[in-house]
């Protein structure tokens, strides 16, 4: 340990040690009496702060490094919420720059924080704090060494033991300046004035509550409108780390792997640009860490649909030697066969679903990833690896199972609510809501639809009167252009595939087009695969609406046989007609 954690230990009260034995073989320093900053109470930004997210026992907090205070402070709804060990001391009185002074409520040993690349463990004072949930002060910035800190990158680098360690700081919050006189000219003689502070605060430290795209203008039902209101916190982003909640995602290996590291892609200097900025976010959300892992896989950026970037890793190498997670996703068909009887219809969407999960903490070194500038792992479960979506399909069976296929369906973070009636329909969202927020899960409001009569999921459409093609999805048919070789061919044919229990006969249609699908098969775009390709399209032109099982009523095998051949349907009469 360094000097710093010996010198730490002494300061708790004003007439020296005690019984404690932690303090018996100490020797007697004089310890000038600690101050902190205004900044570290009231949370405000300034030229010797730096704010970045920590870890403490595995939740978030956030840490103020600050200059300006002399010794290093937590708060003690911190150490209340995570039960750390306190030691019981006289009132130390802490001068605050202004003048006043401040009693301490106790004293925390050796308390270990992650920050980012580096571990941390120290002694802290318990002081109520306005802005931050810790406070390292400059007797910690002190043991450190030669410090180079960058104000306008908001980042610092220093070397312990012969080892470089970097960390990024939260942007500071930006106020406009004004003159006196231009408050002058906007304002009138019988005006009052206030003078506030703006000021970024943890969460958990707060009233203020986070942001949250929720907006109920378009929701005209009072009753829906304030079972939503009721439930404004399960559409806000999530400001710390998710839970355990018993399924960390992890990731087995075959026998015998040793570790996997393929070198990073190259990127142009535009690209570069928007990597650093999206792992510089990430690192300030908390999202990822540095890293020192043997593993290491490479990165690459995917644009979206709205021009904005996806930051992918491609974890090809890692997923060939990782052992295959056998958990059953769902059939969509099968999901689409429970709703016959619903009328009113709730699709929640999870908000970055995977981000909710948590990776195992023996295993966060395996989702190491280089980009140019650094290298990196996740401490929730990413995009791209081979069992994520087991692990996350999984947790929603766990915590839906009690509904599941009664008035819920579970696709991934796709969660539809399905009724008979308003009233009750009122009642199964208010389960549903209620089982997101126990398990800290987080929805985004403007991807949700609710208490609607026809609703669009997984790529249908779905009503009372039935199932059917989404419109949208028939446009894309019709748009595909001739395909030109066998991979353009087979996205064209998967793609139809998927709906074709609504097109009559598709197998015979599109015989011609799997037929150029066989092995050793040459790729000749004939008349006949012509034809076929404009009747399959034609076909998924206008799609007929699907009616849905009813499995309260029986159901007939209706049979054909002949000299060449056999074969049988599925039928059910409801209400006069049969249905196949």
């Amino acid at each position: 340990p360094h000097k710093i954690f010996l010198l730490q230990v002494l300061p708790i009260t004003d007439e020296g040690p005690d019984d404690d034995d932690i303090f018996n073989d100490s020797p007697t320093l004089h310890i000038t009496s600690p101050e902190i900053s205004t900044q570290a109470i009231q949370g405000a930004d300034s030229a010797s702060t730096m704010r970045l997210w920590g870890m403490v026992r595995g939740a978030r907090a956030l840490v103020l490094i600050d200059s300006g205070s002399t010794h290093n402070f937590i708060d003690p709804r911190l150490v209340s919420k995570l039960g750390l060990k306190t030691l019981p001391t006289e009132s130390l009185q802490v001068m605050v720059a202004t003048g006043h002074q401040l009693s301490t409520k106790g004293f925390c040993p050796q308390v270990t924080v992650q920050l980012q690349d580096m571990s941390v463990t120290t002694d802290f004072y318990m002081l109520q704090l306005g802005g931050c949930d810790l406070v390292l002060g400059s007797s910690w910035l002190k043991s450190l060494g030669t410090i180079s800190w960058n104000f306008n990158t908001m980042s610092m680098a220093f070397r312990i033991q012969n080892q470089t360690h970097h960390l990024s700081g939260l942007p500071p919050a930006q106020l406009q300046v004004i003159s006196d006189k231009s408050v002058r000219k906007e304002i009138s003689t019988s005006c009052s004035l206030f003078l506030i502070q703006i000021s970024n605060m943890s969460g958990s430290n707060t009233a203020v509550q986070p942001h949250t795209d929720l907006d109920l203008s378009s929701i005209t039902a009072p009753d829906l409108s304030a079972l939503l209101t009721k439930f404004t916190h399960i559409f806000t982003v999530p400001t710390e780390l998710p839970p355990s909640r018993g399924c960390d995602h992890q990731i087995p290996l075959l026998d015998d792997t040793k570790p996997i590291s393929v070198p990073p892609y190259r990127h142009s200097p535009f690209k570069k640009t928007i990597l650093e900025s999206m792992i510089k976010e990430a690192l300030a959300v908390g999202l990822i860490q540095h890293s020192s892992s043997p593993f290491s896989a490479p990165v690459l950026l995917v644009k979206k649909t709205d021009g904005s970037w996806r930051l992918c890793v491609d974890y090809r190498a890692l997923n060939r030697q990782t052992v295959k997670n056998k958990f059953p996703i769902p059939l969509i068909d099968d999901l689409l066969d429970e709703l016959h009887g619903a009328k009113y219809f709730s699709k929640l969407d999870l908000r970055s679903g995977y981000h909710q999960i948590k990776v195992h903490p023996e295993d966060i070194y395996k989702t190491a990833f280089r980009t140019h500038e650094g290298h990196y792992e996740f401490l929730v479960m990413p995009f791209g690896l081979t069992n994520a979506p087991a692990t996350f399909q999984s947790l929603m069976n766990t915590i839906f199972k009690p509904h599941l296929r009664k008035f819920m369906l579970v696709f991934f973070d796709d969660i539809l609510v399905y009724s008979p009636s308003w009233d009750i329909h009122l009642q199964h969202l208010e389960l549903a809501f209620n089982i997101l927020a126990s398990n800290s899960l987080f929805a985004k409001f403007n991807k949700c639809s609710f208490g609607v009569t026809t609703i669009q999921y997984l790529g249908h459409v779905i009503s009372e009167a039935g199932v059917e093609v989404d419109p949208e999805k028939i446009s894309a048919v019709l748009r595909w252009p001739t395909p030109t070789n066998v991979r353009t061919l087979r996205g064209f044919l998967g793609f139809t595939g998927y709906y074709r229990k609504f097109v009559k006969h598709y197998g015979q249609l599109a015989s011609p087009l799997t037929s150029l699908l066989k092995p050793g098969q040459p790729f000749i775009w004939s008349p006949q695969a012509e034809q076929a390709f404009q009747s399959l399209k034609a076909a998924m032109y206008s799609p007929p609406v699907l009616s849905l099982p009813d499995f309260s009523l029986p159901f007939t095998v209706d049979c054909d046989a002949s000299g060449t051949g056999m074969g049988a349907v599925l039928m059910q009469q409801a209400l006069g007609p049969w249905f196949v």
